[in-house]
């Protein structure tokens, strides 16, 4: 008898861990790790993005009814509608929808005629309060993709080591006090196939063509091959500097 109510409360026990709304619940910060990880590996950044994107982050308020995403271009706004059979419908205002739902530890976005399914994952760092949505995706891959120590082989500085922080700022490269990676949009369209990056110092910047292969950093001069009244297309030029991660 003893043993039959034992099994009948651990039953009841287990069921409820089951039914747990925390294991459904997707509050909070989500980011494409997958496309992260691609690129850690030390290849065109470019390419990492577009075989596990296009999305890069989710921010998600269940209480509040919001949802926002980014792709790195644009940053969308959209309505969280009630959770159905495991899976949040989100509207965004007239245009396509996207179903969000959890398995685990990890967030899926349904696919769509528009969009392949993709995943993410919780976002591990905390970001200043106020930050624009994508932020936490932008810190993560600095840190993954430009991260840790790298020495000048070649270019001004030769032989001076540069490191590139999650935050945006770089040290030791001359000539450049903070830099930016393309993600997407207009810096895309306009780098003609080709990874690019902001390099800024003070108020005063420019955009670069880089080449990430393994360990080694090319950064070459852009130079803009459009008319004067057409959109800029940059290709690259002379070769500024040749990095090699330590």
């Amino acid at each position: 008898m003893r043993k039959a109510l034992a099994l009948s409360l651990l039953a009841i026990f287990l069921g409820g861990c089951a039914s747990d709304p925390t294991d459904r619940d997707i509050s909070g910060t989500w980011i494409n790790q997958a496309a992260i990880d691609a690129a850690a590996k030390g290849g065109p950044l470019r390419e990492a993005l577009q075989a596990y994107g296009p999305n890069l982050e989710w921010d998600i308020n269940t209480r509040a009814g919001q949802a926002r995403y980014t792709n790195g271009f644009e940053n969308v706004d959209g309505k969280l509608l009630g959770e159905k059979s495991g899976a949040w419908k989100v509207d965004f205002y007239g245009s396509s929808g996207s179903e969000l739902s959890r398995d685990g530890k990890q967030l899926l976005q349904a696919a769509t005629d528009n969009e392949p399914e993709q995943v993410f994952d919780r976002a591990r760092d905390a970001v200043p309060e106020g930050a624009p949505v994508g932020a936490s995706f932008e810190r993560a891959l600095y840190s993954a993709y430009m991260g840790g120590s790298w020495k000048i082989l070649s270019g001004s500085g030769e032989g001076s080591t540069v490191q590139f922080q999650p935050d945006g700022r770089v040290d030791g490269l001359p000539g450049a006090d903070r830099y930016a990676l393309c993600l997407a949009g207009d810096c895309a369209n306009m780098s003609s196939g080709y990874d690019s990056l902001w390099l800024q110092q003070g108020g005063q910047g420019s955009s670069w063509i880089f080449a990430r292969k393994g360990k080694q950093l090319e950064i070459f001069q852009a130079i803009n091959t459009s008319l004067a009244d057409e959109q800029p297309s940059f290709t690259p030029s002379t070769r500024q500097w040749l990095l090699e991660k330590q």
